[in-house]
């Protein structure tokens, strides 16, 4: 069938028209594609092409108050490998092994991977400034020294459960290190090179380099003279009564700032992995819940003079040993009782039915509430992690004896940074705050502060006046009292002892305690407190007013000079007992003839210097209390010299 010259060109134009339409399509895609897509292609194409060369950021610096460093980085490279690179994988795993100290079968697995980067792991990270200098001398293809670091803490074990530590790759695992993490780690930088598919670097086009961020420096409320103390007398414990375990806590309990916070068993941050996970994984002053014994007592006297339901000095209260509460006898930790005593005497003795008898005055909801109110049963908010909230009995479930043993610290379940925080707020006049650590943070590149903590005050819970009181009553317990091995000489100490029976598994173990003691300085105006508690110490009479007393009072005192607190006499006076270490006040010298101090100074040895007749120096200073028997050194002279 012939077709007409008209069809014909019909058909042309239609496949000329859809041929025009094709190409437009193509036309305007090659057009998107070379002008709109070409930063975007471009860039694919140098990512495909690019191979990068990690630069660690370095971890910001921990610091405390003073800026003594605590935690910092030391320079550490790592072997980094771009398998493309390789020529010859067998050898380069080979002398690579021999430098590292590694397998050579799992260094040639590592490098030959389908990967564009490979880190020798562990042996090639973090490796020392010299061997990282071996490597280079090699000059192997693809085989690179990445800049990076390792974690170094100057101090040791010092501070451990609380600055925690960082891991392999820069991450904070514990501790500050980890609830910080993000504004510690900074951000990684790195160099970008460019080569083809076989691994050829192209020189034609130019090395990029991302600098890293540096983490931001953290300043802590801790003292490090003040830790040190901790840290050495937790230590001379550690050796003297082989204890299950040992925490001290020193705090501003005008601030909640943490001055310092140590555990026994501790470790040292970069050799964690040489100790059992239960001893770096535990920071026993928030996660460990015990009962409190006799330290809690605070919080029933607080309550009970709050209500003003108790006259310390006037009312009186009659021990025979024991008080029965639903027809259960609770017993006094003096066999036999105190027999009639003021309620001051009740709090210097630890009196177990004395403080029985302010819970009942209390009731069980009023002292529920006032328990509440102090912080048990809660977390503190300390910026820590892994804090535990104590248990306490439900409402519904607390009948008469349950309230009985509360009121002196039997039944209930409370941690170490919950008995300190809730002092702290019967002792500062009235007001609990969030203990914390954190002070501020610094930008490492200008100094600048870059953000602030302050004090979180969460509420009053006494007056001014009920605080006064319970700073007197456990003054008297230092001066007077079961506290009096706390007692530190020109300085008004304050505290509580504690001794609280363990339990496991339902049960109450035989001798086995924990021992504690909570103090605080000066008593008229408190700068620290401090929080002592030693588990199961061995062979001792197990008390927290011969065990755990002692050591607060060394902290207390020796913190306080450190702190530039002046000492005072203005203070209750300790009252000797038989066995006391007795201490002499340093008699006035000065101006006296050598003669005369043959009589007289019988409790003091007196050693003299010089040639002259007359006193013109003296050392100690008059009026200084000294251990009887010591020693005090004099400079004779003529009666018209002036000792120097």
């Amino acid at each position: 069938m012939r077709v007409s010259n008209v069809t014909v060109r019909k058909r042309l134009v239609f496949i000329l028209v859809i041929g025009t339409l094709i190409f437009g399509v193509f036309a305007v895609r090659l057009g998107y594609v070379q002008f709109y897509m070409n930063g975007w292609l471009t860039k694919q194409a140098l990512d495909s092409w690019s191979r990068q060369i990690p630069y660690e950021a370095e971890r910001g610096d921990i610091l405390d108050r003073n800026g003594e460093i605590l935690a910092t980085n030391v320079s550490r490279p790592s072997v980094l490998v771009v398998p493309k690179q390789v020529r010859d994988p067998a050898k380069t795993a080979e002398k690579l092994a021999k430098v590292l100290g590694a397998n050579k079968e799992k260094i040639y697995k590592d490098i030959t991977k389908k990967v564009s980067t490979v880190y020798i792991k562990p042996e090639g990270r973090k490796i020392s400034n010299e061997k990282a200098e071996e490597v280079r001398k090699l000059h192997l293809p693809g085989v690179f020294i990445a800049e990076d670091y390792k974690r170094h803490y100057p101090h040791g074990s010092h501070l451990s459960h609380v600055l925690g530590f960082a891991g392999i790759d820069n991450q904070g695992l514990i501790g500050l290190e980890a609830y910080y993490d993000n504004l510690l780690k900074g951000e990684r930088g790195h160099v970008a090179f460019f080569s083809d598919a076989q691994g050829n670097r192209m020189s034609q086009l130019k090395d990029q380099y991302i600098p890293p961020k540096d983490g931001l420096n953290l300043v802590l409320t801790i003292d490090e003279r003040i830790q040190s103390i901790i840290e050495r007398e937790l230590d001379i414990a550690e050796q003297k009564y082989h204890p299950d375990n040992a925490i001290a806590i020193a705090m501003n309990p005008n601030t909640g700032e943490i001055l310092g916070m140590s555990t026994r068993p501790n470790f040292n941050p970069e050799n964690y992995q040489s100790v059992s996970p239960e001893v770096y994984n535990h920071n026993l002053p928030i996660w460990r819940t015990y009962e409190p014994g006799s330290t809690f007592k605070v919080i029933t006297l607080a309550a009970a003079l709050q209500e003003n339901l108790v006259d310390l000095q006037n009312d009186t209260f009659n021990d025979p040993g024991y008080i029965t509460v639903a027809g259960t006898d609770l017993h006094c930790w003096k066999r036999g009782g105190h027999g009639h005593e003021t309620y001051l005497e009740v709090v210097e003795n630890s009196c177990n039915p004395g403080f029985v008898k302010l819970g009942e005055m209390l009731g069980k909801d009023r002292l529920l509430s006032y328990i509440t109110k102090f912080g048990f049963g809660q977390k503190t908010g300390i910026d820590l992690q892994g804090e535990a909230k104590g248990i306490l009995f439900k409402p519904d479930k607390m009948g008469p004896l349950e309230a009985a043993t509360t009121a002196f610290g039997q039944g209930v379940s409370v941690t170490p940074i919950q008995q300190i925080a809730a002092v702290s707020a019967a002792i500062n006049g009235g007001y609990l705050y969030t203990p914390y650590l954190a002070k501020e943070w610094i930008d490492p590149d200008t100094g600048e502060v870059v953000s602030q903590n302050v004090p979180q005050l969460k509420r009053r819970v006494i007056s001014e006046e009920t605080s006064k009181k319970v700073r007197y009553a456990l003054e008297s317990v230092v001066a007077n009292g079961t506290g009096r091995n706390a007692f530190v000489e020109g300085y008004r100490v304050g505290g509580k002892t504690g001794t609280a029976q363990k339990v496991q598994n339902g049960r109450y173990l035989e001798n086995n305690y924990i021992l504690s003691f909570m103090g605080f300085a000066p008593a008229d105006d408190p700068q620290i407190i401090v929080y002592v508690a030693i588990d199961n110490p061995k062979g001792i009479v197990q008390f927290g007013g011969t065990v755990a007393a002692p050591i607060a009072g060394k902290i207390i005192g020796d913190s306080l000079q450190v702190l530039g607190v002046q000492k005072r006499t203005n203070g209750l006076e300790k009252e000797y007992r038989w066995g006391d270490e007795v201490m002499v006040t340093v008699p006035d010298l000065i101006g006296q003839n050598k003669k005369s101090l043959s009589q007289g100074y019988y409790d003091l040895k007196i050693e003299a210097e010089g040639t002259g007749d007359t006193v013109i120096k003296q050392q100690p200073e008059p009026g200084v209390k000294v251990k009887s028997g010591s020693k005090i050194r004099i400079y004779l002279g003529d009666k018209n010299d002036k000792g120097d």
